[in-house]
């Protein structure tokens, strides 16, 4: 019989599970608890969260919301910390794994992006990633190229017309005053 206390937890965590958009699980094994402390302040302000629990609380709160992963946790071993990101992704993502470039912890497990299950490689794949505006100033700029092109062309043209009037006239005027 579980006890009321482990209840709660599974509730909690199924709120979280709910609400958050992507999931990451990490191995967090090896951080000292000021590094832990410093990175789930850090993920706070981007509108996300490190929670570490059991494995078996977490595999239990998955499936009650029926995620995909309820099968991968419960057959990890190891200690698990779960990134609840409840905004966009991507800068939590860049987060960790600026977290684990400097301290080379934690390592990702998995992860589930929009319903999608992910390696720790393609979580890492997405955390390197330009940000959101600069992508779409990419996308922005490669539509506007062709039109760019386009005006050059035909400002080319005319611009050679122009000059080449322009010399004609020069050579008429030699002409008349000469």
């Amino acid at each position: 019989m579980p006890s009321q206390k482990k209840i709660d937890i599974v509730g909690r965590l199924k709120e979280k599970v709910d609400r958050a958009k992507s999931l990451v699980f990490v191995n967090y094994q090896g951080l000292k608890h000021k590094q832990l402390e410093e990175l789930k302040k850090s993920l706070k302000m981007l509108d996300a969260e490190l929670v570490v629990t059991k494995n078996t609380l977490l595999a239990r709160a998955l499936q009650i919301s029926s995620a995909k992963s309820a099968d991968q946790i419960s057959n990890s071993t190891g200690p698990t910390a779960t990134l609840f990101a409840y905004g966009d992704a991507i800068p939590p993502l860049k987060q960790l794994a600026k977290s684990l470039k400097m301290f080379g912890l934690p390592t990702i497990k998995f992860g589930i992006l929009d319903n999608q299950a992910l390696t720790g490689d393609q979580v890492l794949k997405l955390a390197m990633l330009p940000s959101r505006e600069v992508l779409l100033s990419q996308v922005i700029s490669v539509l506007k190229s062709p039109i760019y092109g386009l005006h050059r062309t035909l400002s080319w043209n005319i611009n050679n017309l122009v000059l080449t009037l322009k010399v004609v006239q020069n050579k008429k005027q030699l002409a008349t005053s000469g």
